[in-house]
This record gives structure tokens, C-alpha cells and sequence, in this order.
């Protein structure tokens, strides 16, 4: 019988061995002799310091019995050593350890499916024990390899190849959990070790078909069948994997994904690479969330010049790792993320235009596709974006808009530090457009205590810059992140659209008294509203929706910012827009000028109604009565269908067709208003940043040009008077001043007529305007001599008034402007 020897031997061999002999059975399909074990256990704990010579014997016998195919006894053995593990808890077991771990090896190196089972099970069995004191010395890179190795295994029987896979994850769980709990021991972290594990894992979860199981935070399995699923417990083996990484091994665990991604082409498509990173998300501590964000940034630099779709794939898988990271902490990474999400947009537009000026004269199917493979690049970046920015805290939030509406290049200033000069006007358009689709996310509910904090000045000025204005596109999409700043209590949604409410009290408009806070915001910066509502108005390319932003501006600044002052500066800005169509200097499509009249009847009607003058709301209702019958053209409801029919022109209207400055007047100075300021027309303010753009200045340069009566040139006058010749005048006027004299005089202007009080201006110019008279007396009553042949007429012009008599000296006089 194998396993047996004589009786003459045996009672000279060790007793250890004579125990482990008893414990084998002449058959082996009779299985372990119990009550022989039962002694061989006892003694094992009874003399511990035998316990490395029995582990030995076991491991020389089933050694040979390996070598021998005898399968029986070595599922013996095995139950022995197991029996023996969990029964011995000593200092003694350390070396009976070392011999357990090499008949496990023995049974892994075996190829034999069913010993190699028989090993993974055993070493698991292992791996629950608690030991008292860990082993520094002992390490486990050969398990680690043979079960990575098991975990891909290929072998042609369906069944066998998925219990070898099992077994190889089982095993890898059990390394885990042997080696992670204690900083000290050989670790399991190293690169060597995680380029095998995680891809062994990833390599099984991939098979899974159910894919929405993975998505959400760990479950528990339900059942024993979900338990031989290889991808439902390589799943859990990854999950419990992340949930055991500290700060210093959280990169090494998740560069292998990357790794494993890029060699098996898992970005395009990349719902496997998505449910991987919220399975990584959902599984790490809440505090280590940014070093999975750096890793992706890092990654995303280095895949820059792959296809577009594997840029956005990984784009993608960056958005559902901000998605769930912004709930808790970001940590350092936000403006980086950001930064490199602005820095890819840059490369896609690039890349973009890169592709289309290289088909230009060829048309190729192939570059229009990777045209719009782009556009999904660029919308994936969008996207991440705003909803990182969407879900941070308002105190970051306000950084990150500063930070984004800092890379809109505006034209004429180089404070952007994101590079579009090389991309030409379509590629800068493109930029601008992105990012203020980017900054309508970010503000998207964002909720600032007062107008002050959600508009600061330094974002303020870039974002109704001129340059800004030149496409209706990038007006709407201003216009809607002014929207989300303003609109503090959510009364957006029942503005939308423009048209003449019957009852404005239906709406339920929520408001809030203003505060001192944004009275004082309103007098400094109030202008720069009106003027970019003014001067958005006077566009030709607006369309329907743009009119309808302006109307929601308008009425949202009534709501949240609009005390008395305010509402006679709205009203002065609402005639100056009913000026513009009726005028028409700019010689404005005649939709455009119905358009702009049916806003001022759609906001002036919300107004009356808002600040609830019955006079006012008389005139106004009577002027929409009277439209409505006469020219319904200039109402919302009938300008904005598709098939309006518009009239020739708008000089033969009658006034009780418009709104009437001195009818407004007299209705709410009954009332309490005063409205002294509104027989003063309204002027756009005029900024430094209209030398710069490329639109026309909205003020002309004002010249005037004096007329001058002829008069007998008597010799008395001559005595009395100094000879004032033509030349004389000219070059008193032009020798003034030196040039830079003449620069800082106009930057002290501009700056007195940006920050000083109305009233002061007001005051200031009439007493120009009373010493522009003085002076134009002065001037006529002076004889001067004709000239031998009189060459025109003389004009004195002053903004849009003339006046023409006799012949003409032009005379400038640039100190003397009217504003």
C-alpha cells in the first residue's frame, strides 16, 4: 500500500511521521483517516516545534505524489495541511507556513485544472487566517503571476475555463487580503504587481453582459450563481481592491486601467471604459478622488494626438469621474482641470480647422468625417465643463467663471492666455463660442447673495465687450449667462418668450427688496447694461430670439435691480430704443425696426405693470389698443410669425402710435417720480474699448463748424476789436496743446463721464452749453473780413443740427464737445 511501511520500521521512524503516515488510508477513495488526524492534531498543538518537520513530510509526500498522478492522496494531504492551518495558531506555524506555501506552489505549477483548483482553494483558506505577528521575509510574486496567469486562461472547455478563471481570481482576492492590512509586509502595490492584477481583472469584468450592474455604488451579490460569475467576482475583487488603497499606491492601482484601455481599444466605444471609472469612483475613499481626476488629465495629454473618438472617449470618462468626485472633495485639481479641458479645446478647433483647410478645393468624405468627429471632442469638453463647474460650491464656482471668461479671447486685448492667434477669425469665433457655452453651464444655478459678487467688474467688462457683439450667436449666449446671474429667484422660465401680458400679477413674480448693495452696483456699472442691451438692439443680424433675450435682460433687471432711479433710466433707454427704429441712422432691415418696437411695447407694458402707475399703465395700454388695431407690425405677436407682412416705412405713423417721453413724464410725476432726467435723451456710454474694436464708434467725432455774418468792416471796429483772420483762429485752435496733453485730457473725460453722477454731468454740460453759446455770440459779433473769393457756405454743426448761412470758414473747435 502506498504510504505504508513495515512494521520493523515503523517503530523506528520519528513519531511526527509515523503520525502523518497513520492519516493516509490504503485506499485513498476512502478519504482522510479522521480519528488518525485527530492525533495528528493533537500533537501538532501539543508540540508546536514540531510543526515545520510535519509540514515538511506532508510537502516531500505530496511532491512525490504529484509527480506520481496519485490525485487521491494529495487531496488528502491537502485536507491535512488545511486542517492543520486552522488548527495551529502559534509562533511555530511561521515555518509550517513556509511549507504549506510550497505545496500550494507545487499544486499551481501543477497545469492539472483540478489541482490547480485544489491549491487556489487551499491558499484562500490561508488568506482568511489572521496571523498574530506578520512575516516580513515572506512573499507572494509567484502567486501573484500564477493566478494573473489563471485569470486568462484559455482552455477549450468552456466549463473548465471558467472555473480555472474563478479559481485565478479567488486567488488574486486572497493576496489581497493577505497583503494590504499591513503597511510592513512585502505589499502587493508595487507596479510589477498591479500591471498584473488589475488587467487580470478588468480582462474577466469585460465579459459581463449586464453592464448597468456595475454603475452604481458596491452591492452585494445575490446568490450563489452571481458568485460563479467570473465578471461579477472579478467586480467585487476590484471594488474590494480600490476600497484597500491608501494615498501613496492610489496612481499604481489605476495607471493598469489606462493601460489595459489603450491595448484592448476600449475608448471608441467606451461604455466598458465609463463603467469601469465609476465602478474606480464609487470604490475609493472620497479624499483620493483628484488623484484618479490627474491621472485622466495625464492620460488625456498623452493620447492628444490620437483619433478624435478616443479623445473623447476619454473625455467622457473624465465628465463621470467629475460627476461623482464634485459631490466630495476635488482637492488641487479644479483649475487644472479646467486649464487642460480649455488647452484640448484649443487643439480641437486646431485640429478642426487643420482639416478643412487641407480638403479645401478636394472634397473628401473622410475629413468631413473627422470634421464632425471633432465637434464631438469639442462638445464632450463643453459638457465636462459645465457640469464640473455646475457642481462645485459657489465660492469655487465664481473662481472657475473668472477663470473661463480669462480665456475668451476678446479682440484688441492679449489678457487671454489661451492661443487663437494662429487659428484665424472662424477659429477665434469658434473658441468664443465654446467657452461661453462652457460659461452658460457653469452659471447655471448659481445663486450670488448680491449682483456685485456674480458680476464682478474684472468679468464684468470682457463679457459685454464689443467684440463679443459681432455675431448674433455669441449675443445670445451673453445675453443667456447675464440670464443666470441676474435672475436670483427663478423667474426666468415665466419671462420666456416675448409678448404683452394682460396681467402681469398671473406671472407671480418673486422679488426681494434691493438691497443697498446692488443699488450701489447699478450706479457704477448700470450704463454698461443699458449700453450693451442699447447697442444689441441695432444689430442686423438679430432674429427673433434675440429680441426675445433682450426683452428677458430688460425685464429681469426690473425685477432684481430697479429702484426708482433705475426705472426712469429703463424708460429713457426703452424711448432711446423706440428712437433707433424710428430714426433709423443705421439704416436697419424693417423687421429689425418692427422687431425693436414690439420690445419696447412688450417691456413697457411689463414695467407699467410692475410699478403699478395707473396713469403710466393708461398710456401704455392705449398705445398697444391703438397698435393693435392700426400697426399690429408693431406688436410681438404679430412681428414674430413667419408670415408678417411689414410696412414700407415708419415716417407717416402717427404719434399715438409710439410712446410718448413727455405723456410718461406727466404720469409719474404725479406719482412721486422725478422725472427731471428724462427729457434728457439717452446716450450710450462710451469705453476705452471702442478705439479698439473693429465695430464703428456709436459717437461720431463732433465738429463745429461756425457761421459767420458779413458785416461793413467800419474803421472803428478795426480800432476797437484785434483783427481775427481765418488763419489766426486756425492756428490758435490747433497749436492748443501738445498731443499727449490732448490723449490724457480725453482719458480724463471718458473716465469723469464712466464714474461720476449723473446730475454732476448734467450740470456740467449745460454750463458747456451756456459757454458754447457766449462764445458763438462773441464770435458774431466780430467783423471779419471776407475773403477776395467767398469758396461755400458757412455751417455751425453740433451733432445732427445745422445751420447754414453765408459763405463759410470751418472752424474746429475740440475742446468744445457735446456729449
Amino acid at each position: 500500500m502506498p504510504g505504508r511501511v513495515c512494521c520493523c520500521c515503523a517503530a523506528l521512524r520519528p513519531r511526527y511521521k509515523r503520525l502523518v503516515d497513520n492519516i493516509f488510508p490504503e485506499d485513498p477513495r476512502d478519504g482522510l483517516v479522521k480519528a488518525d488526524m485527530e492525533k495528528l492534531t493533537f500533537y501538532a498543538v501539543s508540540a508546536p516545534e514540531k510543526l515545520d518537520r510535519i509540514g515538511a513530510y506532508l510537502a516531500e509526500r505530496l511532491s512525490r505524489d504529484v509527480v506520481r498522478h496519485r490525485y487521491g492522496y494529495v487531496l488528502i494531504a491537502m485536507e491535512a495541511l488545511d486542517q492543520l492551518l486552522m488548527a495551529c495558531h502559534s509562533q511555530s506555524i511561521k515555518p509550517f507556513v513556509e511549507s504549506f506555501l510550497h505545496m500550494v506552489a507545487k499544486l499551481l505549477e501543477s497545469g492539472e485544472p483540478k489541482l490547480q483548483v485544489l491549491g487556489t482553494n487551499s491558499f484562500v483558506k490561508f488568506a482568511n487566517i489572521e496571523e498574530d505577528t506578520p512575516s516580513y521575509h515572506r512573499r507572494y510574486d509567484f502567486f501573484v503571476s500564477q493566478f494573473s496567469a489563471m485569470c486568462h486562461s484559455c482552455h477549450s472547455d468552456p466549463e473548465i475555463r471558467t472555473e480555472i478563471r474563478i479559481a485565478g481570481i479567488r486567488g488574486i482576492q486572497g493576496v489581497v487580503r493577505k497583503t494590504v492590512n499591513d503597511e510592513l509586509r512585502a505589499t502587493i502595490w508595487e507596479p510589477q504587481h498591479m500591471d498584473k492584477i488589475v488587467p487580470s481583472l478588468l480582462f474577466n469584468m469585460q465579459k459581463i453582459e449586464d453592464v448597468d450592474s456595475r454603475i452604481g455604488p458596491p452591492s452585494s451579490p445575490m446568490g450563489g450563481e452571481k458568485e460563479e460569475n467570473p465578471a461579477v467576482l472579478a467586480e467585487n475583487c476590484f471594488r474590494e481592491l480600490l476600497g484597500r488603497a491608501t494615498y501613496g499606491n492610489m496612481n499604481n492601482a489605476v495607471r493598469p486601467v489606462f493601460a489595459h484601455l489603450d491595448h484592448h481599444r476600449l475608448w471608441d466605444p467606451n461604455e466598458f471604459a465609463v463603467s469601469c471609472f465609476k465602478i474606480i469612483m464609487y470604490s475609493i475613499q472620497a479624499q483620493y478622488s483628484h488623484h484618479v481626476i490627474q491621472e485622466t488629465l495625464g492620460h488625456l495629454d498623452a493620447r492628444k494626438r490620437d483619433s478624435p473618438r478616443v479623445r473623447a472617449g476619454i473625455i467622457q470618462v473624465l465628465l463621470e469621474a467629475v460627476a461623482i468626485a464634485a459631490k466630495g472633495s476635488i482637492g488641487p485639481t479644479v483649475l487644472e482641470v479646467f486649464n487642460t479641458l480649455l488647452k484640448h479645446l484649443r487643439l480641437s478647433v486646431d485640429f478642426e480647422l487643420g482639416e478643412r483647410r487641407s480638403s479645401t478645393g478636394s472634397a473628401s468624405f473622410s475629413t468631413s468625417s473627422k470634421e464632425s468627429d471633432e465637434r464631438i471632442v469639442q462638445n464632450a469638453i463643453i459638457q465636462t465643463i459645465g457640469f464640473f463647474g455646475g457642481n462645485l460650491p459657489d465660492y469655487q464656482r465664481s473662481e472657475i467663471m473668472m477663470f473661463v471668461m480669462g480665456k475668451v479671447p476678446v479682440f484688441g486685448t492679449t489678457s487671454h492666455s489661451l492661443e487663437t492667434s494662429h487659428l484665424g477669425d472662424l477659429g477665434t469665433r469658434r473658441i468664443q463660442i465654446m467657452l461661453l457655452r462652457s460659461l452658460l453651464m457653469v452659471t447655471a444655478g448659481y445663486n450670488a447673495k448680491t449682483i456685485a459678487a456674480a458680476l464682478p467688474a474684472p468679468f464684468l467688462d470682457p463679457l459685454l465687450s464689443p467684440s463679443l457683439m459681432e455675431d448674433s450667436e455669441l449675443r445670445q449666449l451673453v445675453l443667456e449667462i447675464l440670464h443666470n446671474l441676474i435672475d436670483r429667484h427663478d423667474n426666468r422660465a415665466k419671462l420666456r418668450g416675448i409678448r404683452i401680458i394682460p396681467d402681469v400679477s398671473d406671472l407671480k413674480i418673486k422679488r426681494d427688496k434691493i438691497s443697498r448693495q446692488d443699488v450701489s452696483f447699478m450706479k457704477k456699472h448700470g450704463q454698461q447694461l443699458y449700453r450693451h442691451i442699447y447697442l444689441g438692439c441695432k444689430e442686423e443680424d438679430n432674429v427673433q430670439k434675440n429680441f426675445e433675450l433682450l426683452y428677458t435682460s430688460l425685464a429681469l433687471i426690473t425685477i432684481e435691480l430697479a429702484n426708482e432711479e433705475v426705472v426712469i433710466d429703463l424708460i429713457r433707454l426703452a424711448i432711446a430704443l423706440q428712437d433707433i427704429a424710428i430714426i433709423n441712422e443705421d439704416n436697419l432691415p424693417m423687421f429689425n425696426r418692427c422687431g425693436v418696437m414690439a420690445l419696447v411695447a412688450a417691456y413697457l407694458n411689463f414695467l407699467s405693470q410692475m410699478i403699478a402707475v395707473p396713469a403710466f399703465c393708461q398710456h401704455v395700454s392705449k398705445v398697444i389698443e391703438t397698435r393693435t388695431v392700426e400697426a399690429p407690425y408693431f406688436l410681438p405677436e404679430t412681428i414674430f410669425k413667419d408670415q408678417c407682412v411689414l410696412p414700407k416705412s415708419l415716417e407717416k405713423h402717427e404719434k399715438n402710435l409710439f410712446f410718448l417721453t413727455n405723456k410718461i413724464a406727466e404720469s409719474l410725476g404725479g406719482s412721486g417720480y422725478s422725472v427731471e432726467r428724462l427729457s434728457v435723451p439717452y446716450v450710450p456710454q462710451v469705453t476705452d474699448e471702442d478705439r479698439l474694436s473693429r465695430r464703428k464708434s456709436i459717437v461720431d467725432t463732433v465738429s463745429i463748424q461756425v457761421d459767420i455774418l458779413p458785416g461793413n468792416n467800419t474803421e472803428d471796429q478795426v480800432n476797437n476789436t484785434e483783427e481775427i483772420t481765418f488763419e489766426a483762429l486756425k492756428k490758435a485752435i490747433d497749436n492748443t496743446g501738445l498731443e499727449e496733453q490732448e490723449k490724457e485730457k480725453r482719458r480724463l473725460v471718458i473716465e469723469k463721464f464712466q464714474k461720476a453722477p449723473f446730475e454732476e454731468i448734467a450740470a456740467q454740460c449745460e454750463t458747456k452749453a451756456n459757454l458754447l453759446h457766449d462764445r458763438l455770440a462773441q464770435i458774431l459779433e466780430l467783423t471779419i473780413r471776407p475773403p477776395p473769393s467767398p469758396s461755400g457756405t458757412m455751417t455751425i454743426t453740433a451733432g445732427h443740427a445745422h445751420y447754414q448761412s453765408v459763405p463759410v470758414y470751418e472752424m474746429k473747435f475740440p475742446d468744445l464737445c457735446v456729449y
